[in-house]
C-alpha cells in the first residue's frame, strides 16, 4: 500500500480528486510560486523600486521556466522549504544583471503563502461549483418526493412516518450554509501574503505599501490588514469547513448506506461495486467512500487546528504542518463532492419498498398519532394508556394497532384517516418549501 493514497497509482482513483490534487500537485505549486515572483517583479519596477527592463525579463522567464520538482529535492530538504533553490534556479536562468532583481525584498514565506492562495482560489472554485451541482439533484430530490412517505428512524428504530423529500432536503440544507460560509471566509482567505522577514517589509523601504498595492493588482488578490505569516485562524477556519462539508456528505452517505442494506432495500446509491465471490452483491462503494472520507478529514482537523501555534513571527514547525495537511483536507473535499455528484443524481428511490416497510410494524409506528386522536376525546393521559395497551395487544396477538383500538373504545376517532402515514407527515411540506427557498437564494438560481 502507498504512503498516502491520494497519489496512488491503485488506489487513488478510489479516494483523490485528479482536479483538485492537480491544483496541489508539485508543478502547480511551483508555477504558482513563479508566478508570485513575476507579478512581485512587476510591482517594484511600477513603483520604481526595480528596473522595468529587469521585471520584463524576470516575467519572460517565468512564464516559460518548468524546472524539475526532483531537481529542487535536495535544496527544498536543506532549506526546509522550495524557495531559495527555486529563486537560485530561476536567477540562473535569467542570467546577468537582471537576475538580482529576483526575489527582491521579500522572504519565503511570503511566495509559499501566496501561491497557497492562488490554488486554494482555484480548489475553492471548483468545490463551490460542485456545492451547487450536488445542491440541485438534491433539490429535484426533495421536491419531486415530498409525498413519499417512509418509515423515520430515531436512533436506529422505528420512530414515525417522514417522507423521503424531508430527508432528502436534510442532506441538502447543511451544503447551504456551509457554501454560504465558505463565501464569508474568502475575503478573509484570499490575500496576498507580504510581509518581508519578519513582517515589517522594511527592506523595501518607502515604496514598500505602493509595492503591496501594486502586487495585489497584480495577483487580483486583496491586501491583508497587516502580514499574516503567523496568523493562520482562517485557514483553520478554512479547514474546519471542509470539514463540515465532508460530514454533511458523509452523514448522507451513512443514511445511504443504511437504507441500501438488502433488508430495507429503500434506495439504491450509485451503480454498486461487486464482490470477489458473491455475484448477488451490489456494494455501495460510493456512499461509504463519503463516510471514509468524512472520518479522515474530522481526524485530520485535530492535526491542522495545531498550525495556528507560531512561535513569535513565524514558526517553521508548525507551517511545514500545514503542508502535510490542508492539502489532503482540500484533496479529500474535492473526491467527496465528486462521487456525491456523481451518485445522487442516479439514485434509485424504492418508493413501493418504503410503502412495504412502513406496514413492518403493524401501525405501531403511529401510536403517536393515535394517542393524539384519541386524546380530543378521553384526556391525553387515558389516551397514552389505552393505546399503549391496543400496542401490547397487537403485539401479542400478531395484528395490527388499527385493529385493536376500535376493540377498546368506542370513542368517534377516524381510525381509517389516522392509520395511513400520508396523513401524520406534519410540517413535512412547509419544511421542505423552506430549505428549498434558501437555496435559491443562497445559490442566486
Amino acid at each position: 500500500m502507498s504512503v498516502s493514497p491520494f497519489d496512488s497509482a491503485l488506489l487513488g482513483n478510489l479516494f483523490s480528486d485528479p482536479e483538485i490534487a492537480a491544483l496541489f500537485d508539485d508543478r502547480a505549486q511551483i508555477a504558482s510560486m513563479l508566478l508570485f515572483e513575476s507579478a512581485l517583479a512587476a510591482a517594484e519596477a511600477r513603483a520604481g523600486v526595480i528596473p522595468e527592463h529587469s521585471a520584463a525579463r524576470i516575467a519572460d522567464v517565468c512564464h516559460t521556466f518548468s524546472p524539475d520538482p526532483a531537481s529542487l529535492a535536495d535544496g527544498t530538504a536543506s532549506a526546509g522549504v522550495p524557495v531559495p533553490v527555486l529563486v537560485k534556479a530561476l536567477k540562473a536562468e535569467i542570467g546577468g544583471e537582471d537576475a538580482r532583481y529576483v526575489h527582491f525584498g521579500v522572504t519565503s514565506q511570503d511566495v509559499v503563502d501566496s501561491a497557497l492562495v492562488l490554488q486554494l482560489r482555484d480548489a475553492l472554485a471548483t468545490i463551490r461549483r460542485r456545492i451547487r451541482k450536488l445542491a440541485k439533484a438534491l433539490a429535484t430530490h426533495a421536491d419531486s418526493h415530498r409525498q413519499t412517505v417512509m418509515i423515520g428512524r430515531t436512533r436506529s428504530q422505528q420512530a414515525v412516518p417522514t417522507t423521503f423529500g424531508l430527508k432528502a432536503a436534510g442532506w441538502l440544507a447543511p451544503l447551504v450554509r456551509i457554501d454560504r460560509r465558505i463565501e464569508g471566509l474568502s475575503g478573509d482567505l484570499l490575500r496576498i501574503s507580504f510581509g518581508g522577514a519578519a513582517g515589517t517589509l522594511a527592506s523595501i523601504g518607502a515604496k514598500a505599501i505602493d509595492v503591496e498595492n501594486n502586487l495585489a493588482e497584480e495577483l487580483d488578490l486583496p491586501i491583508a490588514d497587516m502580514p499574516w505569516h503567523a496568523q493562520r485562524d482562517v485557514l483553520v477556519d478554512l479547514a474546519s469547513q471542509m470539514t463540515a462539508l465532508t460530514g454533511a456528505l458523509g452523514k448522507m452517505g451513512q443514511d445511504l448506506v443504511l437504507l441500501a442494506q438488502s433488508e430495507i432495500a429503500e434506495v439504491q446509491p450509485g451503480k454498486g461495486g461487486g464482490s470477489s465471490t458473491m455475484p448477488h452483491k451490489s456494494n455501495p462503494v460510493q456512499a461509504e467512500m463519503l463516510v471514509t472520507l468524512a472520518r479522515f478529514n474530522a481526524g485530520l482537523l485535530g492535526t491542522f487546528a495545531q498550525t495556528q501555534l507560531h512561535d513569535h513571527e513565524r514558526c517553521g514547525a508548525s507551517w511545514l504542518l500545514e503542508w502535510l495537511t490542508l492539502p489532503q483536507i482540500i484533496t479529500a473535499t474535492g473526491a467527496a463532492l465528486a462521487k456525491a455528484v456523481d451518485m445522487v443524481p442516479d439514485l434509485k428511490v424504492n418508493a413501493g419498498q418504503m410503502a412495504k416497510n412502513l406496514e413492518l410494524s403493524r401501525g405501531a409506528m403511529l401510536a403517536e398519532a393515535a394517542t393524539f386522536a384519541l386524546a380530543d376525546h378521553i384526556g391525553r393521559d387515558g389516551a397514552d394508556k389505552l393505546v399503549k395497551q391496543a400496542v401490547a395487544n397487537a403485539t401479542a396477538n400478531q395484528t395490527n394497532l388499527f385493529d385493536e383500538l376500535p376493540k377498546l373504545t368506542d370513542a368517534p376517532v377516524d381510525w381509517d384517516h389516522v392509520r395511513d402515514p400520508v396523513n401524520y407527515i406534519g410540517q413535512a411540506e412547509l419544511f421542505i418549501d423552506r430549505v428549498l427557498g434558501a437555496a435559491r437564494r443562497g445559490f442566486r438560481e
